[in-house]
């Protein structure tokens, strides 16, 4: 195989890696949004446990509008804005093993995770999925501004 045939596969995989990324982390966001904005989602009281002093009735479904809208946006591509929004959200999922430990740990033992700990933590790789998607977003807005200054057109590079 030859070096360009190779780099084109691999340029390839990186497109369709970085776009299924983007399009599967905008779905989770989308689904878990919906069932938080009709009230159907399992976490409602863990999520109004980690912010006390909350009306649940209005914090869950704005919650869930907001990650609706954050997985509107991924759909949309990778706004700069949208994928902050998208990491501070994620990592402030955490504040669940802070507020509320005694769900998230066995025993008060960190290392022994409960059902709900699980899935807080599981979010370690939905926040590394977002940064991942920030991360292709970079790399590609770099990529257009050098082939414009360069006198390319972005969508008309050649290998």
């Amino acid at each position: 195989m030859t070096s360009s045939v190779a780099d084109r596969i691999c340029a390839l995989i990186r497109s369709i890696g970085s776009r299924g990324l983007r399009i599967s982390l905008a779905l989770v966001f989308i689904w878990f949004g919906a069932l938080k904005v009709v009230d159907l989602s399992p976490v409602s009281d863990l999520v109004t446990g980690s912010i006390p002093a909350t009306d649940s009735s209005l914090l869950v479904p704005l919650l869930g509008g907001f990650e609706v809208a954050l997985g509107l946006g991924l759909i949309a591509g990778r706004h700069p804005v949208v994928v902050t929004a998208a990491i501070v959200h994620l990592a402030g999922t955490f504040l669940v093993l802070i507020t509320q430990p005694e769900l998230a740990f066995q025993n008060g033992n960190p290392l022994l995770l409960t059902t709900e700990g699980e899935f807080v933590v599981k979010n370690l790789v939905l926040l590394a999925a977002a940064v991942a998607v920030a991360d292709a977003g970079v790399e590609h807005r770099a990529q257009a501004a050098e082939s414009l200054t360069t006198g390319g057109l972005p969508w008309s590079r050649s290998s």
